[in-house]
């Protein structure tokens, strides 16, 4: 049976992949605005699906909570869940949902990501007032999304593991829709030349920085080369018994044992009144990391015994720590 993380993160690709389907159209009207809503979108619920990764699964860890105005006029001191309404729980917003992965367990993302997402949500929120059908902005667009399914893809993978293997994430460039050489001359409405300036504002941020997994924006440039038979990229299969094999059980160990050491360290901290990451918490901590119960050791390359590995923790973990430390009231 899928954990609830799971099953978010399924929700997460199918949605991805549906923004992806709908831009690679070659005749599709409302391409980059249907293109932006699917793919912000599909970020909310991969921030999600993490979300309930750290937090064991608990669909709570996803809940609004708030505090009750009672008839004195204060607020209660008891939470409650903030309903929408329809009267059902109302979950966190995208940009809550990565605040809780940084600052509440210490995952570590790149602020790329966070930027991006950013426009990319800008994007989507203007596109009402995309009226012309200008290349530039159409061109902007794929840049920022192009970026985004890069971002995607690496995220997804650290998080879950090799989930998305049997996928192609690309966009297909704008010389496939259009002649790339010439612009309609249309102009641009005051609206859109708005959200071109924010964008082209914060991507002044990122103009020193070079080209790395997780970016702002990127640019695909096209070039049609005429090429000899048999020049194509090489493959080779073996039937080598020696070979490496891939296992996508690699996703159900993450599900197990999603905390890193960062996560630990960060999750301890808020748990404990008396916790300090020193020689004793070391000592507690790598006292269990051969419990397979708690721990995972990670290869960084499964072929090669000695090349190294990196520990995971079940957050189970936490009751070996309860013993030693106070929580906080």
């Amino acid at each position: 049976m899928k954990s609830r993380a799971r099953t978010m993160l399924d929700k997460s690709i199918a949605a991805m992949l549906s923004a992806i389907e709908i831009y690679n159209k070659p005749d599709f009207n409302y391409r980059a605005e249907t293109f932006s809503v699917l793919c912000i979108n599909s970020w909310e619920l991969l921030f999600k699906a993490k979300v309930l990764q750290l937090a064991r699964n608990q669909v709570t860890s996803l809940y609004v909570w708030e505090h009750r105005q009672l008839k004195t006029g204060k607020k209660s001191k008891k939470r409650y869940i903030k309903t929408n309404r329809a009267g059902n729980p109302m979950s966190v917003s995208l940009f809550e949902a990565h605040r809780i992965i940084i600052e509440d367990y210490g995952v570590k993302v790149n602020k790329a990501v966070k930027t991006n997402i950013a426009a990319l949500t800008e994007i989507r929120d203007n596109s009402i007032y995309f009226i012309n059908d200008d290349l530039t902005l159409a061109i902007k667009v794929q840049e920022i999304g192009t970026a985004s399914l890069q971002n995607y893809l690496h995220l997804v993978q650290e998080w879950f593991g090799p989930v998305l293997d049997k996928y192609n994430f690309y966009l297909m460039p704008m010389a496939f829709f259009r002649g790339f050489d010439s612009v309609n001359g249309e102009t641009l409405n005051a609206s859109e030349k708005k959200i071109l300036e924010y964008i082209d504002s914060i991507e002044k941020e990122y103009d020193d920085e070079s080209l790395s997994d997780y970016n702002l924006s990127l640019r695909i440039d096209v070039n049609f080369k005429k090429v000899k038979s048999g020049s194509g990229v090489p493959i080779q299969i073996t039937n080598d018994a020696k070979a490496p094999v891939v296992r996508l059980a690699e996703e159900e160990i993450m599900d197990k044992y999603p905390w890193d050491y960062d996560v630990l360290t960060t999750r301890l901290k808020k748990r404990y009144s008396d916790f300090k990451a020193n020689a004793d918490y070391h000592r507690i901590r790598k006292s269990h990391e051969d419990n397979e119960k708690y721990c995972h050791k990670r290869l960084y390359n499964p072929s090669n015994p000695d090349s190294g590995s990196k520990v995971f923790f079940n957050p189970n973990i936490l009751k070996e720590f309860d013993k030693h430390y106070t929580k906080k009231s």
